[in-house]
């Protein structure tokens, strides 16, 4: 269960202040793991302070998973993610400056990496969660949209198959954006892209090089 990850690094029981601990949301797939790729990054992070008390999602693109995480290391909400149509890791040269129906079909990647993002406008849909503004890639909650993409269908189903259908951007459903990524990221993040394709040693070297393990897709 993802809510094993509940105190990465802090007690789950009550908070330093006494007030009680923040109610995570679960929306995973009843039965659905998170790697131990994922487990041992959310561990880094919080060890090695490389959010620097900010709050952080970490993205698994291979099990289309996303998992919310406070400044204080406990675990918000975890839940399925749609994201880019093309398998790979590259962000195209001008990307964001192109309309959506513009971008060819092997660049509607999710990008990897480490990307400090947070709310600001957006040209065509208002004030946005960006991941990473350079390559136009946010989160958002899920929208009937395209009715053939099945977008919301997708969400729901319980494997990661068919959750490769935007076009980089990163889904969830409407109720976990409100209830976690919203709140939480209020004034902004780091996020954890893993790779689809690369090592961790190119997205995550800092990870990589504390001797935890070398490979994605646990």
């Amino acid at each position: 269960m993802a809510l094993a990850l509940a105190s990465v690094g802090a007690p789950a029981s009550a908070r330093d202040d006494g007030t009680p601990p923040v109610t995570s949301l679960d929306e995973l797939p009843r039965g659905q793991d998170v790697s131990d790729t994922v487990i041992e990054l959310a561990g880094w992070v919080v060890a090695s302070g490389d959010s620097q008390g900010y709050p952080f999602a970490i993205m698994d693109k291979a099990a289309a998973q996303i998992l919310v995480f406070g400044g204080d290391g406990r675990l918000r909400g975890a839940a399925p993610g749609l994201f880019g149509s093309a398998v790979g890791d590259h962000t195209a040269p001008g990307i964001a400056g192109l309309a959506l129906r513009e971008i060819p079909g092997r660049d509607r990647t999710t990008p990897a990496g480490r990307f400090v993002g947070g709310y600001g406008p957006s040209i065509d849909a208002g004030r946005v969660l960006w991941v990473d503004y350079e390559s136009a890639v946010s989160i958002h909650p899920t929208a009937t949209g395209v009715p053939e993409e099945k977008r919301p269908e997708r969400l729901a189903s319980p494997t990661p198959d068919d959750n490769r259908v935007t076009h980089g951007c990163i889904n969830v459903s409407p109720a976990f954006y409100e209830q976690v990524v919203s709140p939480t990221f209020a004034r902004g993040g780091v996020f954890y892209v893993l790779p689809d394709e690369g090592s961790l040693e190119e997205a995550f070297p800092e990870f990589a090089g504390a001797g935890t393990r070398k490979t994605a897709g646990d």
